[in-house]
């Protein structure tokens, strides 16, 4: 079958661990994985599921909480090659897509043309049109332009024998005529109009199904839906099957291509009130109130959720705007293309709300305040793993929705049932639509919480039962809720889906288990309940999170590290150049996960498996923050390698690499015969070749002077009196041996602006140890470190740094490797990027702009990837401005691809520098050549050379320079 695909097939132990499992709780192991080059490799996929009697599992971005794309058949992932835009038709408002295409990508594209597709899920940076067709989303726009099922006008299909079919609006007499036609396709539609015309079978849909004025409903096959049109006697002309399409699952039929319905871009102006309230009854007994104007946006978060924002260095961000310790926030949007109207809105939504009296602060947020609002909302699903342990938040009740005049009394029921179970629910909600993302607290990996999870889910769908409501709103049935349907719906109604799903797929090909015919929502989970827990020691400590196995569990699939470098962040670099599922955050932690689970290896991490899923790492860090769920790859790639290597050894050039501050030392005796060994052509081409270094790289160069030597001679230059402050300067191995100038520049600046500068002799930081995996050396170097500065730094005399790699081991890898933490945990407390220290000294009015040139410049920065994850750019934005004339843009760069020796090994060149031309190459080229390149790490400031054959200067040189 594989050599028969244009696209590639894959059924190896790495591929199927990754595809086990998506954002649910479950965990099936599929047969194998396909990427399909086109709707010929998908017709020879059916063929094959067809003649073997296995399934086919369509998956797009994978970010299902139902478990809609985890099965024992073949994964189909489209997202791979089914990626493009095929037509935009301006007049009609409409866009025909393939079901891989980014939603945000998407919006992106029509946004010149005044268009966007509405529907807004949180995840909305990364799930595809596919996905978002086959779950009928939703999202916060919905209570103003409805659901994308309101959107699909017609879907091109192959149906479940191989042929094609292409549904859209058609009339009540073609229909008809289809109904004739001796193919699958007449079957489909000669089943659908003899189930459907009955009126007592009508009649039983209307009674049983969710009530219609709850837009958002997913609770099996939409055939209340088709009851509109004058097919079956409805006030819709003709019939269009994509409304049962929509929310199917990928259960009937294989989308390849989507046209969809515009909406003209919303309102420019907008304001949002977010109304702080002190308990979950005052928030929801608002919601009603609010939703009497004309809102965009009607969100809610519980304190639970806004509790986990604070443990989130991204969101921590995105926060300011609240008000004391609210049990709840209800975030409420109005719009207008006019600022005075948009004002008026306002002005009225917090009257009504005053007059109320049941929220506290109603802070009125503007521009750039909405979007960290909205961002914090939506990060909201997956800040919910950073609970430490094994009991967690479990999505099988979190898609709720009722009608909006039922939510007060159906939340009071809700929360007298949860009482009733000892639990405390996370309220997430988009309250708007009466829709809750209600989650129990459950340790899934007991038998007591597995019992616990199906019992809740029963009890809570008996009681949306009772408000004629939707188990599903917009998360989709899957495996979660697909055995409750006929519950939801009724015996008789349930056995017609079971037809249905029978006339367009009667081998039951198309991701079985969903739906109809559903898999127990309490089996095939990620954890065996009541294993003994694998008993795994590290070298680094993992305590913070109960151990390098819940380390890797806090992932939960949500899929933010599939999120492209037009939507900011760094946060998959790898998977931004190869877009390859094996490369994203997800799947390192998942395989590390599986791996440390299953394997009966003495040693778990000695599997081959987990060398390839870590090879494309770049430990840049941005997990750690960006992440929601902060997992730490960069930290589990640094163990993995450590307890691989001690099994299967150490390469000479891991070795090299590792030791390159010894080989530097050894080089600077005589730097100008180093220097002319790396330059020269035919001794370079030898070096890189028997060291496995690309050809095409060129090799750092050492200092003319070691910056120690420099130092030394410091020691006898004149003592100044009444310093501002004194701080010690840490000689990272990197700016002693290869960057000795802008050592220098540190030090003259610091003591230019009355900063006295002390040295004391210290090891190297251990960078290049720890980006090897060479923990023992890296923890030795840590150790004395530590017991070299404990009685030396301190708020009056904090640890400086210049490369952000060296320094920021101290406050990350030094705290998970140091013997004494309480030593270290002070140092990391009082250390400090160069630009935090200034930073910190300007807002202290110790630094002016008076003491700079006024010579006008431009400057854009990019900045190190361990700065960005593990503090901020804004210290080295706001110390390039001190120069009033000074005009700085920071370089929405991500990761710049270089990674310490990761883009000078020949294998990784290519990703490396793919990594580059995302956003940093060609902003550098496009910047004139009066303009100051300026990069704070000394890889970037490499890899920007060898991109662009551009120079960047460290922010101290650019800062000593203005110096007057």
């Amino acid at each position: 079958m594989a050599t028969k695909l244009k696209g590639t097939l894959h059924y190896d132990a790495l591929t199927t661990a990754i595809y086990a499992t998506d954002a649910s709780v479950y965990r099936r192991l599929p047969l194998a994985v396909a990427y399909p080059k086109d709707a010929g490799d998908i017709k020879l996929l059916i063929q094959f599921a067809k003649q073997h009697g296995t399934a086919l599992i369509p998956r797009t971005a994978g970010t299902s909480l139902a478990g809609q794309c985890v099965g024992e058949g073949i994964v189909v992932d489209v997202s791979k090659h089914f990626t493009k835009i095929l037509d935009v038709n301006e007049r009609a408002k409409t866009v025909t897509v393939q079901p891989g295409v980014v939603r945000d990508a998407l919006n992106n594209y029509l946004k010149p043309f005044g268009l966007f597709f509405s529907p807004n899920t949180s995840t909305s940076n990364r799930c595809m049109i596919g996905g978002m067709v086959g779950n009928n989303s939703s999202g916060t726009t919905s209570i103003q332009y409805g659901v994308t099922r309101d959107k699909v006008l017609e879907l091109q299909t192959i149906l479940s024998d191989g042929s094609d079919a292409t549904f859209k609006a058609i009339s009540k007499e073609d229909f008809l005529r289809k109904t004739e036609a001796h193919t699958l396709e007449g079957h489909i539609y000669k089943t659908i109009y003899n189930e459907l015309s009955p009126k007592e079978v009508q009649q039983k849909i209307r009674d049983n199904f969710p009530k219609p004025e709850i837009h958002r409903r997913n609770t099996g096959y939409a055939i209340d839906e088709l009851l509109k049109y004058d097919v079956f006697d409805g006030g819709l002309d003709g019939f269009n099957m994509c409304q049962l399409l929509s929310g199917s699952e990928g259960t009937l039929a294989f989308t390849t291509q989507i046209t969809l319905q515009l909406d003209d871009l919303q309102p420019k102006e907008s304001l949002m009130i977010a109304a702080h309230f002190n308990s979950i009854e005052d928030c929801l007994n608002s919601v009603a109130l609010v939703m009497q104007h004309n809102l965009y946006t009607c969100e809610m978060m519980d304190k639970t959720i806004l509790d986990c924002t604070k443990h989130n260095k991204t969101q921590q961000q995105n926060r300011q705007f609240i008000v004391g310790d609210p049990q709840a926030i209800l975030m409420c949007e109005v719009r207008s293309n006019s600022l005075t109207d948009v004002q008026t809105q306002a002005e009225e939504l917090i009257k009504s709300i005053e007059t109320s009296r049941l929220s506290y602060a109603m802070p009125v947020l503007v521009g750039d305040e909405i979007d960290k609002a909205i961002e914090l909302r939506k990060a909201g699903l997956g800040l919910l793993g950073n609970i430490i342990g094994d009991t967690k938040s479990a999505a099988c009740i979190e898609d709720t929705a009722v009608a909006l005049p039922d939510l007060a009394n159906y939340i009071s029921d809700f929360t007298r049932l949860m009482d009733g179970h000892g639990q405390k629910a996370i309220y997430y909600a988009h309250a708007g639509a009466g829709e809750l993302h209600l989650r129990p607290i459950l340790n899934l990996k007991t038998e007591q919480g597995v019992a616990d999870f199906r019992t809740i889910t029963t009890d809570v769908a008996k009681l949306v039962k009772k408000y004629q409501g939707s188990l599903s709103g917009e998360h989709g049935d899957g495996i979660v809720r697909g055995e409750f349907i006929p519950m939801m719906i009724g015996e008789e109604n349930y056995q017609l889906l079971r037809r249905i799903k029978t006339a367009f797929d009667p081998d039951n090909l198309f991701n079985p288990g969903k739906i109809v015919d559903a898999f127990a929502m309490d089996e095939a989970l990620r954890y065996v309940p009541n294993r003994e827990e694998p008993d795994i020691e590290t070298l680094l400590d993992f305590s913070a999170s109960l151990g390098i196995l819940r380390e890797a569990e806090k992932c939960n699939g949500s899929g933010d590290c599939r999120k492209l470098p037009e939507f900011g962040g760094t946060m998959c670099p790898s998977y931004r150049a190869t877009r390859n599922e094996k490369d994203t955050t997800r799947a390192r932690a998942n395989t590390l996960r599986e791996f440390l689970t299953n394997s009966d290896q003495k040693n778990k991490f000695n599997h081959k498996e987990l060398k390839e899923v870590f090879d494309l790492c770049l430990s840049c860090k941005a997990c750690a923050s960006e992440c929601p769920s902060s997992v730490d790859v960069a930290s589990l790639k640094a163990e993995f390698q450590y307890q691989y290597q001690k099994e299967n050894g150490t390469s000479f050039r891991t070795k090299l690499f590792a030791n390159n501050n010894k080989w530097n030392r050894l080089g600077s005796k005589i730097p100008q015969l180093t220097n002319f060994f790396f330059k020269n052509g035919l001794t370079s081409y030898i070096i890189k070749s028997s060291l496995g270094i690309s050809k095409n790289r060129s090799l750092p160069l050492i200092s003319n002077k070691r910056l120690d030597r420099f130092i030394q001679e410091q020691t006898n230059q004149e003592v100044k009196q009444n310093y501002i402050k004194t701080v010690y300067l840490f000689n990272d191995e990197f700016t002693n041996l290869l960057d000795t100038p802008i050592g220098i520049d540190t030090i003259e600046l610091l003591q230019a602006l009355n900063y006295e500068v002390k040295f004391t002799k210290h090891q190297e930081s251990g960078r290049a140890f720890l980006s090897k995996g060479l923990l023992e050396e890296a923890k030795k170097l840590a150790n004395e470190n530590v017991a070299i500065f404990k009685d030396l730094i301190s708020k009056d005399t904090p640890l400086i740094g210049i490369e952000p790699s060296a320094i920021l081991s101290f406050t990350d890898e030094y705290l998970k490797l140091a013997d004494d933490k309480n030593s270290a945990e002070i140092i990391s407390n009082n250390c400090f990027l160069i630009e935090e220290f200034l930073q910190q000294e300007i807002k202290l009015g110790n630094i002016t702009a008076e003491q700079f040139t006024k010579e006008a410049k431009t400057i854009k920065f990019h900045g190190h990837c361990h700065q960005k994850a593990l503090r901020n750019q804004s210290s080295s934005f706001d110390v390039l401005n001190i120069p009033e004339n000074y005009k700085v843009t920071i370089i929405p760069s991500g990761c710049c691809g270089m990674a310490g020796s990761f883009g000078y090994e020949e294998e990784h060149y290519e990703v490396s520098m793919a990594i580059g031309e995302q956003t940093l190459f060609p902003a550098v080229r496009n910047a004139s050549s009066d303009i100051v390149i300026a990069a704070n790490g000394t890889s970037c400031r490499h890899q920007i050379k060898d991109g662009t054959q551009r120079d960047a200067l460290h922010p101290v040189t650019v800062l000593r320079r203005a110096l007057l």
